[in-house]
């Protein structure tokens, strides 16, 4: 019988982490993954995309074999290399024009408003003035963010004047890191009249939301959007910050459908095709209202594990289908566990960690408490500030997935991982890092 030929599938930023998930999506026996650059050649200090380019190109011109699919999961500059990497090689991917109108958070309210009324008032703050007001029509509170950044980074929640002046003094200082790459991104679009002169070093000002955060996950597939997927998100007390990320969402169904509704119209819109995205909103159960946070257009790798202890296997799998032009549909409910969560363990003062485990040891606790992984993120000795990728207000320690019959069942064992990994923190700075709510 003759062998069957794998599929080349080449993904921006492969990680350690991700790898498990990737080869136990179904039929993995049928591909092989290549890793095309590193995350930290994509997420360290100021991005050129020229360079990432030059460099990703290197790599698949010196692949010896097919070329059957280029896919990534993290956000810029990899949401937008895949676009572009996917046109030079003639491989399935959504349009460079699709994720920047998500991406850019300005642009994106611009194509929202044209469809749906849930998001938020919003405007422009004009950086280059020297004493920016509020846009017009926009009250506190408030948040400040630039037009892209990673993970929250220079998010702010202000709730008068002087935070306000604060925050737009801190965007200024450290826009640029991805604002001027993004600028590169944006001369290769034919940008719409309402776009002219934006640019990439732009900072929006939106009212601030209440309620509890969701996120929905879909795709677009053959023009039709869909979401396969509702979950809650769930933060610290008294912070803008996750604790964690729930699946399924145990939201009322009215809530649930008005929330795909409204998500497949916004998609439609956006023009995205073949790929993946994932919308975060905010839900006010006095109100019964819903307000859409931001798109991210590209596929939610932190969530891969949720899907897999429920439904039997991870998203991914909708990630690799699409880009092979494949329905990525999936039954739902096939897996394990009845609900699933990803945690985040915190620190909200600045310090260094100690007693990180081996990854041996992190292996032993995984196996003796069923259902759960662990992923370490500052290394032994680190001091947290200078861990990459932190938003504005803590520090992430570790990230704890767990699957369980319940939500009592997921809290029990993230409470006995926090237990067993046993990190402690010295010459911390209490207070280091404020809250604020969003």
């Amino acid at each position: 019988m003759p062998q069957v030929q794998r599929k080349n599938i080449f993904v921006v930023g492969l990680d350690d982490s991700n790898l498990p998930m990737l080869e136990a999506v179904p039929d993995a026996d049928a591909y092989r993954f290549h890793r095309l650059l590193t995350v930290g050649e994509l997420q360290e200090g100021e991005v050129s995309v020229p360079d990432l380019m030059d460099r990703a190109r290197a790599v698949l011109d010196a692949h010896e074999g097919s070329i059957d699919a280029i896919v990534g999961y993290w956000d810029f500059p990899v949401s937008t290399l895949v676009p572009m990497l996917g046109k030079e090689y003639g491989v399935r991917t959504t349009s460079l024009e699709s994720v920047v109108k998500c991406e850019h958070k300005y642009w994106s309210r611009l194509e929202q408003q044209k469809v749906i009324d849930e998001y938020p008032r919003f405007g422009r703050v004009d950086l280059d003035t020297e004493d920016p007001e509020p846009p017009e029509g926009v009250n506190f509170p408030m948040w400040l963010k630039p037009a892209l950044a990673y993970s929250s980074e220079l998010a702010f929640g202000v709730s008068d004047m002087t935070e306000f002046r604060k925050a737009v003094d801190e965007i200024r200082a450290g826009i640029s890191r991805v604002g001027r790459p993004f600028d590169s991104v944006l001369g290769l679009l034919e940008l719409p009249p309402e776009m002219e002169g934006v640019g990439g070093e732009v900072c929006l000002a939106e009212e601030a939301m209440t309620g509890i955060q969701v996120a929905v996950e879909g795709y677009v597939y053959k023009g039709e959007a869909h979401v396969y997927g509702v979950l809650d998100s769930i933060n610290y007390p008294a912070s803008p910050c996750f604790l964690r990320h729930q699946y399924p969402s145990g939201l009322p169904a009215p809530v649930i459908r008005k929330l795909h509704e409204v998500s497949e119209r916004t998609m439609r819109q956006i023009g995205m095709e073949s790929a993946t995205f994932s919308i975060e909103y905010f839900y006010d159960p006095k109100t019964q209202d819903i307000s859409l946070l931001e798109i991210n257009p590209r596929h939610s790798q932190s969530h891969a594990e949720l899907f897999d202890y429920v439904d039997g296997a991870p998203n991914h799998h909708r990630m690799i289908s699409l880009a092979l032009d494949r329905d990525p549909a999936l039954p739902g409910g096939k897996g394990p566990y009845a609900v699933a969560a990803k945690w985040y363990y915190r620190w909200f003062g600045d310090g260094k960690v100690h007693e990180v485990p081996t990854p041996e040891r992190i292996a032993a606790i995984e196996r003796e408490i069923p259902g759960v992984r662990i992923d370490v993120v500052p290394e032994e000795g680190q001091k947290l500030s200078t861990v990459s990728q932190q938003d504005s207000y803590s520090y992430e320690v570790a990230h704890i997935f767990t699957g369980g019959d319940d939500e009592e069942d997921l809290r029990r064992k993230f409470d006995r991982c926090v237990a067993a990994l046993g990190l402690t923190f010295d010459e911390t700075e209490p207070g280091g890092r404020g809250t604020k709510t969003r």
